[in-house]
């Protein structure tokens, strides 16, 4: 039997990545195949074209130095449990989300997404990338065995642009107002980064 899984997240958003190793986890003890499906989400859609700096806009909107270094350090610890060392000293820049979000709908326009997917999120959290560049999301792309050139000439136009604002507006009136938000086979709803036992649960139900 194939799980359907649908996906709604951020690419810079942290528990987003948590939630995916979550998912995986809970995908191998069940031991079913899953179909999965992302869909775009912006945390911060008011983020220029180009980006800004990053440890600015979060000392602004939490209070100061020390709130950010304490809500890294608790990201962090939840990152060791599931696999992921953050690394968020290195991201310099606070990237729009647009033309990532555009690159994974190509990419599952022409076959699987996951791959693409976990490169992004590494990108952002582990290497400090600016995965907003097109020129990143263009090398990103090749690593992964597309031409650097036809994403360069996507990435250029605005081919996708409305559909990924109509899909997340669309999350939005579904009351979807945090992600990660995960629905399996289109029946059964898990919203954060819940742990693999929640995941499991929810996709035993929706295989009844």
């Amino acid at each position: 039997m194939t799980i359907q899984v649908d996906i709604i997240s951020d690419v810079v958003c942290p528990w987003c990545y948590i939630g995916k190793r979550h998912l995986e986890e809970a995908l191998r003890r069940v031991g079913e195949e899953a179909s999965v499906v992302w869909h775009p989400f912006q945390l911060n859609p008011d983020t220029p074209e180009d980006g800004d700096a990053y440890l600015p806009f979060l000392e602004h909107k939490f209070g100061g130095t020390e709130q950010v270094r304490r809500i890294w350090e608790r990201t962090r610890q939840a990152g060791i449990q599931a696999g992921i060392e953050f690394a968020f000293e290195r991201i310099a820049i606070r990237p729009n989300t647009l033309k990532a979000h555009r690159l994974i709908r190509r990419a599952q326009r022409n076959g699987q997404a996951d791959a693409l997917v976990e490169r992004l999120f590494a990108g952002h959290f582990l290497l400090g990338e600016d995965i907003g560049s097109k020129e990143t999301l263009a090398r990103i792309a090749a690593e992964l065995g597309d031409d650097p050139a036809a994403v360069r000439a996507y990435l250029a136009s605005d081919e996708d642009a409305d559909q990924i604002q109509d899909e997340i507006v669309h999350a939005e009136e579904m009351g979807v107002g945090g992600v990660p938000f995960f629905i399996f086979n289109r029946r059964v709803g898990v919203s954060g980064a819940q742990p693999a036992d929640v995941l499991v649960q929810a996709i035993q139900e929706a295989s009844k």
